[in-house]
């Protein structure tokens, strides 16, 4: 049984269990994924009390509708698109700006980053697509190196909450989260190739805030 047959077999044994109501394993799936629902809720909402309170709707949410689970997209994808649209609400609730409510310049139009698309990887490499071509130098250990390490990470933060809303969720949701494209636009609900220009953009945006600390030319 090849690796996709057995995550795939894994997956529906976790489906089988949470209909049967099993604690345990309801306990293991909030254990995986309720620090990634809750970094993503942040990402719409005005505090973590409320980000809180959107993760806790969420599972409630999965616990109800888990019967109704068709698996025509991953059970992590159908996790979040639960806390997204949960999140869309709170967010709409608060008057707070939502991604992907409308199209904006940050889609499909707008100024590029002035970083080389030869600095990344082509949209059809067959392991690591859109990623650099270099990977960050090593800053080192000496007490030199973790001062600039630490100050690459603080940077990093400060460029991802820089990038406009649909870049923002889009980046987390795919090198953050760990989720591939096909999961992250079917989560949204938004066109693949909408979604590699916005993950592009984004990591041109963050590759170019980095430059100094990653000795990129």
């Amino acid at each position: 049984m090849g690796a996709g047959q057995t995550s795939a077999h894994a997956e529906l044994s976790l489906i089988d269990a949470l209909r049967r109501g099993d604690a345990d394993a309801f306990g293991r799936l909030v254990d995986q994924y309720h620090t990634s629902l809750r970094r993503v809720a942040r990402l719409y909402v005005s505090n973590r009390a409320v980000a809180d309170e959107v993760v806790q709707d969420t599972w409630v949410g999965v616990i109800q509708g888990i019967w109704a689970f068709e698996g025509r997209s991953s059970l992590r994808t159908w996790i979040f698109r639960i806390l997204i649209n949960h999140a869309k609400t709170r967010a709409v609730r608060e008057g707070r700006t939502v991604p992907f409510a409308g199209v904006g310049a940050d889609d499909v139009g707008g100024p590029e980053v002035a970083v080389s698309p030869e600095r990344f990887l082509p949209a059809d490499h067959p392991t690591e697509p859109g990623h650099w071509t270099s990977p960050p130098r090593d800053i080192g250990t000496s007490p030199e190196g973790r001062l600039l390490s630490r100050e690459a990470g603080e940077q990093l933060q400060k460029a991802i909450d820089a990038l406009p809303p649909n870049q923002r969720l889009v980046l987390t949701l795919r090198d953050v989260e760990g989720c591939s494209t096909e999961e992250v636009c079917n989560a949204l609900g938004i066109r693949e190739t909408n979604g590699r220009v916005l993950l592009h953009r984004a990591r041109a945006r963050v590759r170019a805030a980095l430059e100094p600390y990653l000795g990129g030319e």
